[in-house]
């Protein structure tokens, strides 16, 4: 199961769906039988043509859902493209993608956004399920450390002072009873990559779900993010984000934090110091006292931007849950004879 927003999740869907089917995707590790991917996406942006549909429709915003739905597509062709098309003129149309007016549309013919997530998966013939965190309209709030209280995840994602806590409105939002019994289910629950504040944490602040998740005997992996994001996480550490997620939490989610080990370049590094971002410090030492295991690979995507490559990525997430199933293995035999 993974759990985030935003293109992080995206990321790490578009390589795992390669490991649904045989043959195995590249090197990586495969498992019997191939995975079965479960998606929970947080539904608190507010920004862009997701924003104006929530306010013109009361509808959950969908863009994060519609990327990945898209990543998990088995065919990113002309459907997928489709769903990806985004408007470039038109009165009230322009900025709107095909993929968030077809959700939209599709949740009024349906009366319900998951309803219409799932039709919209088939549509697109996904390798696995998709799921919104919860199928309550929350918006996101936001304590920062000089005082202030911001509302809505835009406004939240660009403030300047450090992010002290955050939480939802309305707080009594539910999950959705099938991501409960898919975190139950699960051999892998990882978390990120993607912004802490606005696309892994929220998805724990829905009631229930922390619980679930701890109780759970899936391995529990966060994979930190490359680089700090602006105003949002700036001058944070690996530690500092695995401290504000269990913060959050209201208890010790987690087992094991995944990290790059590929050096960035001197030139990317000096074209995000231009827009105040450093790469993320992993100190080591820090997270190995909160007893977590810390799992190095070399993570980095080629290119000009700096991105988690969705195959490495998806490789350690593969080899984890082979881990864990492995562990679980005996458990699941005394279950199976009754004795468990």
């Amino acid at each position: 199961m993974a759990i985030g927003g935003g293109t992080g999740l995206a990321t790490l869907l578009r390589g795992l769906k390669h490991y649904t089917h045989y043959p195995s995707y590249g090197s990586g590790e495969r498992l019997q039988p191939p995975i079965d991917i479960t998606a929970v996406v947080t539904v608190t942006d507010d920004g862009g043509s997701s924003g104006r549909l929530r306010r013109d429709f009361d509808v959950l915003p969908p863009g994060d859902i519609r990327n990945c739905m898209v990543a998990l597509s088995e065919d990113e062709a002309l459907l997928a493209k489709l769903f990806q098309y985004r408007f470039d003129a038109g009165r009230g149309l322009k900025g709107h993608s095909f993929g968030n007016l077809f959700l939209t549309a599709l949740t009024a013919v349906t009366g319900d956004f998951a309803h219409a997530v799932r039709v919209s998966s088939e549509v697109l013939a996904i390798v696995g399920r998709i799921y919104p965190s919860t199928g309550a309209n929350v918006v996101l709030e936001a304590q920062l450390a000089d005082g202030n209280v911001v509302t809505g995840e835009t406004r939240i994602s660009r403030s300047k002072a450090r992010i002290e806590r955050i939480w939802l409105r309305p707080p009594e939002a539910e999950p959705l009873a099938e991501t409960l019994e898919a975190i139950a289910a699960a051999d892998l629950i990882t978390l990120g990559p993607g912004s802490l504040f606005t696309s892994v944490i929220p998805n724990l602040l829905i009631r229930g779900v922390p619980e679930a998740i701890a109780e759970s005997r899936a391995l529990k992996a966060y994979f930190v993010n490359l680089m700090w994001q602006p105003g949002e996480t700036t001058g944070f550490t690996a530690f500092d984000h695995v401290e504000a997620i269990q913060r959050h939490a209201g208890r010790r989610l987690l087992d094991c934090v995944v990290v790059n080990t590929r050096p960035i370049s001197a030139a990317l590094r000096r074209r995000y110091a231009a827009e105040r971002s450093q790469p993320v410090e992993i100190d080591v030492d820090r997270l190995q006292s909160l007893g977590l295991r810390v799992v190095g690979e070399d993570l980095l995507a080629e290119g000009d931007m700096v991105r988690h490559d969705p195959a490495r990525t998806a490789a350690v997430a593969v080899a984890l849950a082979g881990e864990s199933r492995a562990q679980r293995a005996p458990h699941l035999r005394r279950r199976r004879a009754g004795t468990a």
